[in-house]
């Protein structure tokens, strides 16, 4: 049995990726990444379906959360990008702590977007 590898995919029919930097406000800090990714899948599949979330790829990157300064990124695709700030109005709970979502910038590379907004 012979294994063939498999072709990548072109850079022209990959998917476009944003990374949309995002601020929790709240009266207590949130230390835990894990419980801000909760809920920003879960106001988005609220909000965006199933189906919407999965067409957005929708990616919390755990690793970029930045406790002091209450930031975070979400990959998401380029197309979706309006669709996912408009779900993440809707999350207004972590923890059962009343908490408001702010979409502060988008950026087309990683490392932009952790200079500019993380920092």
């Amino acid at each position: 049995m012979v294994k063939t590898k498999l072709k990548p995919v072109l850079p022209s029919l990959r998917e476009k990726k944003r990374y949309l930097v995002f601020e929790v406000i709240s009266k207590e800090k949130i230390k835990d990444a894990n419980m801000v990714s909760n809920a920003v899948w879960q106001c988005s599949q609220q909000f965006l379906g199933q189906l919407g979330a999965a067409k957005a790829g929708l990616m919390v990157l755990n690793n970029k959360w930045n406790p002091e300064l209450q930031r975070g990124i979400i990959k998401v695709s380029h197309k979706h990008v309006d669709a996912v700030r408009a779900a993440l109005m809707f999350a207004d709970k972590i923890d059962n702590k009343e908490v408001i979502f702010k979409s502060i910038g988008v950026s087309g590379i990683l490392n932009k977007a952790e200079r500019r907004y993380l920092n």
